[in-house]
């Protein structure tokens, strides 16, 4: 089976890039699993077993971060995929923590990113962009050529991965998307996650609301640091 991890930042029009790679899956006699991993609210379950008879879950990360709790249960879903039949699991994770990588080994790792967010956005979103093994572009019909060139050179800087231009909502450019699919790596298990997540313990991660360093330890910085502060 093959495991696509999709991940960006909110509205970038992941389940839409989705939406249109089931069509063209279903095309293909390949009845995909579907994951949605969020916070506290998502529908995209119900649209996709609604609209394309095909097995899906969701699953909400409370308080959880949703990129730890997408390292969690992906053991789960790959098994529950499996049992499924599925040649291809798709997993859309909410992809919120901006310092963790979602995508695990042997997989697709496939970030979608808006292009009317801003020309800076690739250069703050770190290993969801750098890990990924391909990176699409979405709402390109939103912005001028120039603002398009702008951002294409953006990702290359931080990455060096594939990009892909599409204006998801008329299936625009899809078709790469599924040469790559098609071209991909079946999972290998045991599998694990592609990075090192970062490190994070300290007081405020159980529970503590006092504000101020001096009231915390663990993992902490103070305002007057180095910009990429490693912790005390």
């Amino acid at each position: 089976m093959k495991v696509i991890v999709c991940a960006g930042p909110p509205t970038s029009g992941k389940t839409t890039v989705l939406k249109q790679v089931i069509k063209k899956l279903l095309k293909k006699n390949c009845v995909p699993s579907y994951l949605k991993i969020d916070v506290q609210f998502a529908d995209e379950d119900q649209l996709f077993a609604s609209e394309f008879n095909i097995p899906t879950k969701k699953i909400y990360s409370g308080d959880l971060c949703p990129d730890h709790c997408n390292v969690i249960v992906l053991g789960d879903a790959i098994t529950w995929a499996q049992n499924n039949n599925s040649e291809i699991l798709l997993v859309e994770t909410a992809g919120l923590c901006l310092r963790c990588s979602p995508y695990i080994e042997h997989s697709l790792g496939m970030v979608v990113l808006e292009a009317t967010s801003g020309a800076n956005l690739p250069r703050k979103i770190g290993p969801m962009l750098t890990l990924a093994d391909v990176a699409v572009v979405t709402k390109i019909d939103l912005i001028s050529q120039a603002e398009r060139e702008v951002f294409r050179a953006n990702i290359y800087n931080a990455a060096q991965v594939p990009v892909i231009e599409t204006n998801a909502l008329h299936g625009i450019n899809i078709d790469y998307i599924m040469r790559i699919i098609d071209k991909m790596e079946e999972i290998k298990e045991p599998s694990q996650l592609r990075g090192n997540p970062p490190i994070g313990t300290c007081t405020i991660c159980v529970g503590k609301k006092e504000i101020g360093k001096e009231s915390h330890f663990g993992v902490l910085r103070p305002l007057e640091s180095d910009i990429f502060y490693r912790g005390e």
